[in-house]
């Protein structure tokens, strides 16, 4: 006679621990967690809290899910900062591996002696850019700014234009920034409109330099006047320009955004850039300039606080030498090869019993970058009702919902991604 015994079809430990999916859990997460959430499940089951067949998943479900979850960008939003901004190149993401043992980040293996830390990274930097006589990496833009700050105007004035006193994100503001190094911002113009007579009135003996900022999430249009870095570099101080989005050299489809090669020939002293951005490369802060600034940047006390770990020295040296990046190949991306690929994805959607439309879409650079430019693009068109359960899936898929509908744009996803992001639809219509 069977045993009716519900506790005896739980199943064993031993079992459980080679399922696939709680033996990947156990190398990331060790053997002894894995098997405690095991007991935990088993026990739940023995009670009659569950049945026996759900002892897996209630396991799994005690685990915590790797963090961070990669996530397929199908918003259109090139570097969207809620994702991480910019996705590093493969050859980065190799560097990262290899750099994450020992490395000779700041020794020299012919000589055996210590050498200049980052110094990959650092000349690669430097061929990118051979207008920059000299170059200085910290771990963010904001610190590049507060860098500069510190080591050239504190207890000086820093002269800026009211219109260019921005906030760069999560409620921190540019003034509050600069303020904090022990600097005196000196502000001149208006919101809408600052001229050379105004920092020329402004510029004395206090002056530590005279900083120029990117507005680079907003556009002011109308009665606006700016005073471009050639002119201030005539004001007989030093110019800082803040560049922001990282772009070394121009982009003929992003003819408003300054780049760092094109703002050095200008007249700057010192430019100050992301490197997540337009880059394409690891959260880092550029400094580019004056070989005396950046070395007094780089001798100053802070600058060790601000230093960079090598994981990044290693990822920013390869994506500075990568022939492309995911963010250039997403903002070059052609519409009419990502309109083929949306009408395939959507015919095998179609075969699945899965009802979508391709509609013209209109993506963004996003990240701080470009405001206003539009890159045109296609979308999948789907229920509104499908962005939870493909944000909850596995894989995460991340669309935009417009007036009612979900559209997921390709021009952020990999194209070996296709087959993926159709499953996860299917799974999400379930």
């Amino acid at each position: 006679m069977r045993d009716a015994d519900p506790r005896r079809r739980v199943p064993r430990t031993d079992a459980l621990l080679a399922d696939p999916a709680l033996a990947t859990a156990a190398d990331t997460l060790g053997r002894d967690r894995v098997k405690a959430a095991i007991v935990q499940a088993q026990q739940r089951a023995r009670s009659g809290e569950i049945t026996p067949d759900r002892v897996r998943d209630a396991a799994l479900a005690e685990l915590p899910a790797p963090a961070p979850r990669t996530v397929l960008n199908a918003t259109g939003v090139v570097l969207h900062t809620n994702l991480g901004r910019a996705p590093l190149p493969a050859a980065a993401v190799a560097a990262i591996v290899a750099a994450a043992g020992h490395t000779d980040v700041e020794l020299d293996l012919r000589t055996g002696r210590r050498a200049r830390r980052g110094r990959d990274a650092l000349d690669a930097l430097a061929a990118a850019v051979p207008d920059a006589p000299a170059v200085h990496v910290v771990n963010n833009g904001a610190a590049a700014l507060v860098l500069a700050a510190t080591a050239l105007a504190a207890d000086r004035e820093i002269v800026v234009s009211r219109g260019e006193l921005v906030e760069i994100g999560d409620g921190f503001r540019l003034p509050d920034l600069l303020e904090s190094t022990g600097a005196r911002l000196r502000e001149v113009g208006t919101t809408n409109r600052t001229t050379l007579a105004d920092y020329a009135a402004a510029v004395g003996p206090r002056t530590g330099f005279v900083l120029k900022v990117h507005p680079s999430n907003f556009v002011v249009t109308g009665f606006t006047s700016a005073v471009p870095v050639r002119d201030l570099a005539t004001l007989g101080v030093p110019v800082v320009a803040d560049i922001g989005s990282g772009l070394l050299a121009a982009d003929p489809l992003l003819p408003a955004e300054p780049d760092a090669a094109t703002t050095l020939r200008s007249g700057a002293h010192l430019v100050t850039a992301s490197g997540d951005k337009l880059l394409g490369g690891p959260q880092a802060g550029l400094l580019l300039g004056a070989a005396d600034l950046v070395e007094r940047l780089r001798r100053h006390p802070l600058a060790r606080a601000l230093r960079v770990d090598k994981l990044t020295l290693a990822a920013l040296a390869a994506t500075l030498h990568a022939p492309t990046t995911p963010t250039r190949e997403a903002l070059h991306a052609d519409p009419a090869a990502l309109r083929d690929r949306l009408e395939r994805l959507r015919d095998r959607l179609g075969e699945d019993g899965c009802k979508a439309e391709v509609v013209p879409s209109v993506a963004v650079v996003g990240g701080g970058g470009a405001p206003g430019v539009e890159l045109d693009s296609w979308a999948l068109s789907l229920p509104e009702r499908y962005a939870e359960p493909l944000r909850a899936g596995k894989p995460p898929v991340l669309g935009r919902v417009l007036r009612g509908r979900l559209l997921l744009d390709l021009r952020c996803v990999p194209a070996d991604a296709d087959e993926t992001l159709r499953a996860a639809v299917l799974r999400a219509v379930d």
